[in-house]
């Protein structure tokens, strides 16, 4: 495998709206979709993107209580890989030993792509994708 970027970063927010206006007016992110159904909105950070996810929407419930102490933050981190072929790069992670996590087709800084979702060994979340 041969990384080229991060793709995106997914945090948990308290206020999604206070979060967005932080990311899009102090630090200069553009408004890339909104996907209220399921409490996100995406901004664009130059070829990546920043994804702000409500605590209590649908992707925010997953991670437990609010950020803090008895909570985490960060729902979990993609990397884009050069040449990602699904195939190939499960059979790489399971021969080393990594469990897989969800395989699907998800929206990221470069459209639609396949990816798949593992765990680091400190239980951080990762997503690869092409």
């Amino acid at each position: 495998m041969k990384p080229v970027g991060i793709d995106h970063v997914v945090l948990r927010v308290r206020d999604r709206a206070v979060a967005e206006a932080f990311y899009r007016d102090v630090i200069g992110c553009g408004l890339e979709r909104r996907q209220d159904v399921i409490g996100m909105t995406q901004l664009r950070a130059g070829s990546s993107l920043i994804d702000l996810v409500e605590i209590d929407g649908v992707l925010g419930r997953r991670g437990g209580a609010a950020p803090g102490e008895e909570g985490r933050n960060l729902d979990h981190f993609c990397i884009a890989i050069e040449g990602f072929d699904v195939e190939t790069v499960k059979a790489e992670l399971v021969a080393k030993g990594v469990e897989l996590g969800e395989e699907g087709e998800r929206y990221g800084a470069s459209g639609l792509s396949t990816s798949i979702y593992l765990r680091d060994p400190d239980g951080n979340g990762l997503e690869l994708r092409g």
